[in-house]
């Protein structure tokens, strides 16, 4: 009698951490390099640090490189974020997780591409795990 409880608690919790969450929209249209948003539009550098305030968003630090993969237009009243994930030998635990940030918070360093494509924002970019 104890199994089954015990399955349908495992199951239940292995269920909780599957859900996935949309979150608001930051803006309803994006500028990338591509119409997948594949290629790294430019470098920047980090000149604070920021911290996410939601799983939307990545943390940053203060000299971070950060690639740039695209660019939210913002709509009125709201602010400009950005599309990248960090580079930095020091944190490589952070590298690879692609999220927004303030383009306050980053100089651009080099771009990598002028051609540039504007494309509509879907719920799956500002998807929560």
């Amino acid at each position: 009698m104890g199994y089954p409880l015990v399955i349908l608690l495992c199951v239940g919790l292995l269920h909780q951490h599957a859900w996935a969450v949309v979150m608001d929209k930051l803006a309803g249209d994006k500028i990338c390099g591509d119409a997948e948003c594949s290629y790294v539009l430019s470098m920047a550098t980090a000149l604070d640090d920021f911290i996410a305030p939601d799983c939307r968003f990545i943390n940053i630090r203060k000299g971070q490189m950060v690639y740039v993969y695209s660019k939210l237009v913002p709509e009125e009243g709201a602010g400009v974020f950005w599309s990248g994930s960090v580079y930095s030998e020091r944190y490589v635990d952070q590298m690879g997780i692609v999220g927004y940030f303030p383009a306050t918070v980053v100089k651009e360093t080099n771009k990598f591409t002028e051609d540039t494509v504007k494309i509509p924002t879907t719920a799956m970019d500002f998807y929560c795990v």
